[in-house]
């Protein structure tokens, strides 16, 4: 992939494009000399040089890697353009892309009619199927498991609606019964699960979830912001094939969102929200007085709490589609290197004689923590932050990120673990770049060495 030569082309095209129109001029007001130019840049991009590694496989922190170089140049071709996928007129083009590739998204996860459209986030696309729970449900909440993303409590908190935490089993998806027990107050009009927690990658049991908020009439809502690509792993073959039934049951709920800036290897922001239904549209009926008259097609700002949005976020989705399309054989095996990482990888931390497993991953998750003795939490919390800080330092470094276990919590997985305190803070590596699998074993080493001088 010559990503130089691609980006080449894109500008081409675009001055192609552009010429079609007859000849112009740039307003003097907006020229800029090559002199100041390279002075400038040359102060950007050492400020850039600010930044971890994302690219690098030694880099397992957080839920962060560069786009593919197909949504490299989408989004800088479209962007060049600079479409506004609110209104048709405002990117014709674009929010065709969008239409297509939120479609083929829905398709990913069985919906067959569906109304949705592309997002800045995840954070936003949740935020919209809250909006319509709420609308739908009026003075009812919305229940949640205790690790599902701070993000659901916040907007309830924006929406004036309750939140209620539900507890988490010791693999930490959402604890039936304790749902069932915050079901029966009548409070809740809409369940939110997860299919891959941010915090462990836990897999909430949507299958069961969907039949027991079916007779207290609750709606459900999956949060697959992250994980939710992993449907391409459902019932596959070989070690990283995933229990089908979660994932074959998503295709019941009521709504949807999944970030493909994540698994979909778009660039920063790229959120999706699907609604089953298509008559929630209902619900975002506004008027403008100098919008949507170029069609009487739905306009995408006619069903989104958004107004501007970046055509160039679709653009990037489309291309990085017709590359590397949401398939098994396709993005699916990208999924399934980093699984098979994850994987690889807590073997090797259960037969370790200085690092503990903190739970089997379920995605491309891993977490573990330092063997301390006496094995207390506190001495758990203290060897992990110092892994973590002499991780990133000397030649040869290593980027993790920690995960803040509570004592009930870590209890239910290591009982031998004294609890002393009310949390302990574990080390968490996110496995999502596929060329990790090949750098399994040196992540691993060097974890190793920094636990044995934690």
């Amino acid at each position: 992939m010559d990503l130089q030569h691609w980006l080449g082309r894109a500008t081409d095209a675009v001055q192609d494009w552009a010429a079609a129109f007859g000849p112009y001029r740039p307003h003097p007001s907006l020229e800029v000399d090559d002199a100041r130019f390279a002075s400038a840049f040359e102060e950007f991009t050492g400020r850039l040089a600010d930044n971890y590694p994302f690219f690098h496989p030694h880099y397992a922190g957080q839920m962060l890697k560069p786009p593919h170089p197909a949504a490299v140049v989408g989004y800088l071709t479209a962007m060049l353009i600079n479409p506004n996928n609110h209104a048709l007129d405002g990117g014709p083009a674009t929010a065709a892309m969008e239409r297509e590739v939120v479609a083929r998204l829905a398709a990913m996860f069985g919906y067959g009619t569906h109304l949705g459209h592309l997002t800045t986030s995840g954070t936003i696309a949740n935020l919209e199927a809250l909006f319509v729970a709420r609308e739908l449900h009026p003075g009812r909440g919305v229940a949640h498991s205790a690790d599902a993303h701070y993000t659901h409590a916040r907007m309830c908190h924006v929406l004036g609606m309750s939140s209620h935490p539900v507890r988490t089993d010791e693999k930490g998806r959402m604890d039936l019964d304790a749902l069932e027990d915050v079901l029966r107050t009548g409070r809740v009009g809409t369940v939110v699960v997860a299919t891959g927690t941010t915090g462990l990658g836990a897999v909430d049991p949507v299958h069961e979830v969907l039949p027991l908020a079916a007779r207290h009439g609750v709606r459900v809502h999956v949060d697959a912001a992250y994980g939710g690509f992993f449907t391409l792993l459902a019932g596959a073959e070989g070690p990283e094939g995933l229990p089908p039934e979660p994932w074959r049951a998503v295709a019941r709920a009521d709504s949807i969102v999944v970030d493909p800036h994540k698994h979909g290897l778009q660039p920063y922001g790229c959120g999706a929200v699907l609604f089953r239904d298509p008559e929630v549209g209902r619900f975002y009926l506004h008027d403008s007085p100098y919008t949507y008259f170029t069609s009487t097609e739905l306009h995408l700002g006619e069903i989104s709490l958004e107004c501007s949005r970046a055509g160039a976020s679709a653009a990037a989705l489309w291309l990085t589609f017709r590359l590397l399309p949401p398939t098994p054989d396709g993005l699916g095996r990208v999924l399934a290197a980093g699984r098979r990482a994850a994987l690889g990888w807590a073997d090797l931390i259960e037969a370790s004689d200085v690092l503990e497993l903190y739970q089997r991953p379920q995605l491309d998750i891993v977490t573990c923590f330092p063997a301390v003795d006496p094995a207390t939490l506190t001495g758990v919390d203290a060897a992990s932050a110092r892994i973590l800080a002499d991780g990133m330092t000397g030649p040869d470094p290593v980027f993790l990120s920690t995960f803040k276990a509570g004592r009930e919590a870590f209890a239910a997985r290591h009982p031998k673990v004294t609890a002393d305190a009310d949390a302990a803070r574990v080390l968490r590596s996110v496995l999502m770049k596929p060329e990790s699998e090949d750098h399994v074993r040196c992540l691993h080493d060097r974890v190793e060495r920094l636990a044995r001088t934690a």
